[in-house]
């Protein structure tokens, strides 16, 4: 294993040393943690990570290698998008044997082949506290050369994630467009599985005058207010009756089309333990998270409702039009990693198309 020395560097000016596994190469993004305990293909292809220095706080990373890129239906089977999304990884020990019966390589080699830089025999728990006082910094992996600070939410991630050209999905009776700004690949299983066919569509693609029975709007990567193209489309969407369903950024941009506001975040959200409660109810559902912005809800028109909120801050978890099938979601009902608590969310979906359906005969 590549045991040559390189150094974490924050924009307080705070150095952490440690050795280079991965790509042996320097790097620059936005430090954020994630407190999951495994999970770490999935989250490291998880297109809403683009641009991001990752640092997982629980302390030993590798030990299940890494699974095989197979393509089931243009799908990655194992992994949540074609490539590593990270700009960076940071762990306090990694392991280089892995043992799994899944496991292809080693997380080293499958971040040198996509070349990205890792960092390891980082103390992760002083890091993250430091970003839980602070707030997510912009950082560098340094390695051979010094590079320049890169600030990844002032540039449009969305555009660097999404599909170039139109892509359909299954062969089923309720048709989706699916507007993809950085879409995870369990979200197009968890549709297709319900009796749908997915037309994936770019972020900035005028769906308006296509046959569908349900639009949905994907988690993906990023400052919501940089993706003024998907947010124009999304309002004339918005106009008519059909069923909308969005996720994580999707959720987001619902909410900036019909004038609300969003923030960001001091420190995000990335875990596979984020509590919601159910707006009005007592009933508590643990999620799968990964997103360093939120809706502010207080801007929210009278036509809306709060639906989920965070029990940890009270942040808004998602949003219910009153009169029309919309609804969103800040969470990851999809999973992939984490738990599957709240797949029941895309059977509601698709009885809103199967309900507008019938009116609509």
């Amino acid at each position: 294993m590549n045991k040559q020395k390189v150094k974490l560097v924050l924009a307080d000016g705070s150095e952490y040393s440690g050795y280079s596994f991965g790509y042996f190469c320097s790097t620059a993004g936005e430090a954020v943690f994630n407190t999951a305990m495994n999970g770490y293909p999935e989250s490291l292809t998880d297109p809403s990570y683009r641009g991001q220095i990752l640092i997982a706080t629980f302390p030993l990373v590798g030990n299940y290698g890494v699974p095989e890129g197979i393509t089931e239906g243009n799908l990655h089977r194992f992994w949540e998008s074609d490539r590593v999304q990270i700009s960076g990884l940071v762990v306090s020990v990694y392991n280089e044997d892995f043992s799994h019966w899944n496991a292809a390589k080693s997380l080293g080699d499958w971040l040198a082949e996509y070349r990205i830089p890792a960092i390891a025999g980082i103390d992760t728990r002083a890091l993250t506290r430091k970003i839980r006082e602070k707030g997510s910094m912009l950082a560098k992996i340094l390695a051979l050369n010094d590079v320049e600070w890169h600030d990844p939410n002032s540039e449009n991630l969305v555009a660097q994630v999404t599909v170039v050209q139109k892509e359909i999905y299954g062969n089923g009776e309720y048709r989706v467009v699916l507007v993809d700004c950085g879409v995870k690949n369990n979200i197009i299983r968890c549709l297709t599985q319900r009796n749908t066919t997915v037309v994936r569509v770019p972020y900035d693609y005028d769906y308006t005058d296509e046959d569908y029975d349900g639009l949905f709007i994907s988690n993906g990567p990023g400052n919501p207010k940089m993706n003024t193209a998907t947010i124009a489309v999304l309002q004339k969407a918005m106009k008519s009756n059909r069923p909308i369903m969005g996720i994580c950024l999707g959720n987001q941009l619902l909410a900036l089309a019909s004038g609300a506001d969003t923030y960001k975040l001091p420190f995000g959200h990335r875990s596979h333990n984020q509590p919601v409660i159910l707006k009005g109810t007592n009933r508590c559902f643990i999620t799968s998270q990964n997103h360093g912005f939120a809706i502010d809800s207080s801007t929210l028109s009278d036509d809306w409702d709060v639906l989920f909120e965070n029990a940890n801050d009270g942040t808004c978890e998602g949003i219910r039009h009153k009169s029309k099938p919309i609804f969103a979601v800040q969470f990851h009902p999809e999973a992939s990693g984490g738990p599957n608590d709240t797949e029941f969310l895309f059977d509601e979906f698709l009885q809103l198309m199967v309900k507008h359906k019938q009116i609509n005969k």
